[in-house]
């Protein structure tokens, strides 16, 4: 936690030393003029500083929350931006007004002491208020870029807790530090740590469709960098640099630490040389004036004594219930005050034009069936939102984004016909991007290509298998090691993914798992059981029986794969579901039966999974063209961490792969997965009778 925590602990110690060192002057100038009395108005100021900077995390907080994802990220990196102006412009005041900080803030207690209680208090709170703005914001930001980690609140706190001790310390004059020299230091690595927070701000509004270039990477070190080791994990967290960066990113990181960077030393290097201790005839003059004030006040005739706690609440409650107002008119009220009702005969009842933006729905099926409900728009069937399989007398939230546009409830029901509701018209609000549906015939083309592709492959197979056999006949077991590996990645590249091939796909490539004599078992059959023979001494005559066995499936399988049924729909599961079985049994090596070449079947896997995205990327192009891009990019690193791992016919073995190594391959394959798994959901067949 603590790469999170280092950059929130540096802002919370560096701000709150300065806002700590602000309070310790107006408290100590209130002390040598005999004004004490005054004290409760400073700490009012800084009370009312303080709730007003939460206030303002709050809002940061609940109106993001509030966006859709993209607005979020766009919203985030808008914010990430601004902080870092914020945070610059910061470094710099104090490097100049470091040393005239206290004369100039003695010379405002001064004035103010003339001129009554709410000017001290507006003093205490304008000084204090920047710093706790600063930091609301920049936390904010950090807290952005860490996720869920506590990381960033807990080393803000740390630091607030530190920079009190040394300001009570300073004042206390038990301490003693050279301002100059830490302001300069923190100066330094937070320009660094600013570079980083503005490379991620840019990285959010390329996300967020603000800024282009998201696909355009200057550096792609995922395929060469562990991602979860303590050092790459340390260097994110600190400095907000990634594996992986952009070419906007990295121009804007590198121009933002040189430039400021340059300015900032150039400055100290200039101005150093003209620091001159604090003038004591100051002290005086206040002490005058301070005396002359509480005289001042002293002779104003006796008024009636309000509670000492009402201004320090007022001004701490104001703050909270404005911020709190904020937030829930701010927040999209919800769609689902009037419970929207589905059945087979009435589908949407209650239901009325909803508000602009991000909306909840309640969807409670009052009829006798299990239904199917989609917010459609009527006029193109383009989906906004669904819940499949709502079961009677059940209610069940369905989230949408609201823009401009019409509108309607589609119901439909396990059997019977859909039913549409009557459609409403949104204005304004911006644009929400629904899901083009996809119909059987639109996946038709896709599935003859991809049978096509199938069948030739099995064509190709069944030679190789019989190849394979005859080695073995004929006690040629070195090249029928060889023959089967051939023939294996062939088998691999197909797709055989939960049942692609029905009961053949057993029979072919089963596991031995569960069998009650395992490899040993008379059921065990096909590659694997072949390869436990080739790689473990089994003779020639021991696998002839085998590998006949196995030429006969592939056959049948051949024979039956043009009229086995193949549902269009599961064609976009299967974009996903090889990989998935990729991971879980190939680059565990679950399935090595003593060959070690799993990552050449994974390598075969990878390849099957580049042929299902090419027949499907006409209909991904159109409903999601930032998908494949994407998904290329992580198809490619992946390919590159499997290419590194074989040298001509040999494959290093899952279980000889370094730590590193292995935490790289399986990092960049759930990468991939994680990204192709919205292309199911893409490409779904929704029912529409």
């Amino acid at each position: 936690m603590w790469d999170d925590a280092f950059p929130s602990f540096l802002i919370g110690l560096r701000e709150g030393l300065e806002a700590g060192l602000i309070v310790s002057i107006l408290v100590a100038t209130l002390v040598r003029a005999e004004a004490r009395s005054r004290l409760p108005q400073v700490w009012t100021g800084v009370l009312a500083a303080i709730a007003v900077a939460m206030s303002f995390g709050a809002v940061l907080t609940f109106t993001a929350a509030s966006m859709p994802q993209t607005a979020q990220e766009a919203f985030g990196g808008v914010l990430s931006v601004i902080a870092v102006a914020f945070v610059t412009a910061m470094v710099f005041w104090m490097r100049r007004s470091a040393r005239n900080l206290s004369s100039e803030l003695k010379q405002k207690v001064t004035g103010a002491l003339a001129m009554g209680s709410g000017m001290l208090i507006l003093t205490s709170f304008l000084a204090v208020g920047r710093e706790g703005l600063e930091t609301a914001l920049f936390l904010w930001t950090t807290a952005q870029a860490a996720g869920e980690s506590a990381g960033p609140l807990t080393g803000a706190a740390i630091g607030l807790l530190l920079a009190a001790g040394l300001c009570w310390g300073l004042y206390r004059r038990v301490l003693k530090i050279n301002l100059t020299k830490f302001f300069t230091a923190t100066g330094v690595v937070l320009i660094v740590i600013a570079a980083g927070v503005l490379g991620y701000g840019l990285r959010d509004l390329q996300e967020g469709g603000v800024l282009p270039g998201k696909t355009a990477y200057a550096v792609d070190l995922a395929g060469s960098i562990d991602a979860g080791s303590w050092y790459s994990t340390l260097i994110q967290g600190v400095f907000n640099l990634m594996p992986t960066m952009t070419w906007l990113q990295v121009v804007a990181y590198v121009a933002y630490l040189a430039v400021v960077m340059t300015l900032f030393v150039r400055g100290v290097r200039v101005t150093a040389p003209k620091a001159k201790p604090e003038r004591k005839p100051e002290t005086v003059t206040q002490r005058s004036a301070g005396a002359s004030g509480e005289g001042s006040a002293a002779r104003k005739p006796a008024a009636r004594r309000r509670p000492v706690w009402v201004v320090p609440a007022a001004v701490v409650a104001v703050p909270a219930v404005v911020a709190g107002l904020f937030v829930a008119l701010g927040r999209p009220k919800p769609a689902g005050d009037q419970t929207v009702a589905v059945s087979e005969t009435d589908c949407g009842k209650g239901f009325t034009a909803p508000e602009p933006g991000r909306q909840t729905f309640q969807m409670h099926n009052t009829g006798r069936q299990a239904s199917e409900v989609y917010l459609v728009d009527p006029s193109t069937n383009a989906v906004y939102g669904e819940i499949e399989g709502l079961a009677p007398g059940t209610t069940r939230d369905l989230v949408a984004t609201i823009a401009g546009g019409t509108y309607a409830w589609r119901c439909v029901p396990a059997s019977g016909k859909a039913v549409t509701s009557k459609a409403v018209t949104v204005t304004g609000g911006g644009a929400a991007k629904p899901v083009a549906p996809v119909s059987e015939q639109d996946l038709a083309a896709p599935l003859k290509s991809y049978k096509a592709y199938v069948g030739k492959g099995l064509d190709t197979l069944a030679g190789q298998t019989r190849a394979l056999q005859h080695d073995i006949e004929g006690g040629h077991l070195d090249k029928a090691r060889t023959d089967w590996l051939t023939a294996h990645r062939t088998y691999a590249s197909l797709g055989a993914a939960y049942g692609t091939f029905e009961d053949f796909d057993k029979k072919i490539d089963g596991r031995a798992d569960g069998l009650p004599g395992g490899e040993r078992d008379k059921d065990f059959s096909g590659f694997l059981r072949l390869e436990y023979g080739l790689w473990h001494g089994r003779s020639a005559k021991e696998l002839t029986g085998p590998a006949r066995q196995l030429s006969t499936d592939v056959a049948g399988l051949g024979k039956a794969f043009p009229s086995q049924d193949f549902d269009p729909g599961d064609l976009p599961l299967r974009a996903h579901e090889i990989l998935e079985n990729t991971l879980q049994f190939e680059l565990t090596g679950d399935t090595d039966e003593g060959s070690g070449t799993n990552l050449a079947t994974a390598d075969a896997n990878l390849a099957g999974t580049r042929e299902l995205l090419t027949v499907l990327k006409p209909l991904l192009t159109d409903r999601a063209p930032k998908v494949l891009p994407t998904v290329d990019t992580d198809i490619d690193r992946v390919q590159k961490l499997l290419d590194a791992q074989h040298d001509g016919g040999h494959w290093t073995p899952v279980e000889k792969l370094s730590d590193a190594d292995r935490r790289r391959l399986d990092g960049a394959t759930g990468q991939l997965l994680e990204d192709l798994a919205p292309i199911p959901d893409l490409l779904e067949i929704r029912k529409s009778a």
